[in-house]
């Protein structure tokens, strides 16, 4: 079975394939440090005692992935309410998803729209 070769960093050192260069990583951390300084605190985003018990329940109510079908961890907003209280609320807005959808897989799907 063939390997694929290293591949050469924008830093010029030399990587293995599947592993990233200790440059690239700092630069992503770094990169998401000054995300979260400007992001306001989860309450402040409307994530409050009340959600969490709006959430628990939803859970209960449905409790299985809308995409695999595994247990559910979160109550994901189908469309993303960017602060709008009207459609943070909207419960026709939500959906379960378990952990790896709605951390991986939404994520990547929500960052491609723009």
């Amino acid at each position: 079975m063939p390997i694929r070769a290293p591949r050469l960093c924008k830093c010029g050192k030399t990587v293995a394939i599947g592993q990233r260069c200790a440059c690239t990583a700092a630069a992503d951390r770094e990169r998401k440090a000054r995300f979260d300084r400007k992001r306001p605190s989860s309450s402040a985003r409307g994530y409050t005692s009340k959600w969490e018990a709006a959430r628990k329940e939803w859970l209960a109510d449905h409790p299985w992935c809308k995409r695999c079908g595994k247990r559910a961890d979160h109550v994901d907003h189908i469309e993303p309410h960017k602060g709008d209280r009207a459609k943070f609320w909207d419960q026709t807005n939500w959906q379960s998803l378990c952990a790896y959808h709605h951390n991986s897989a939404k994520q990547r799907e929500e960052k491609r729209k723009g």
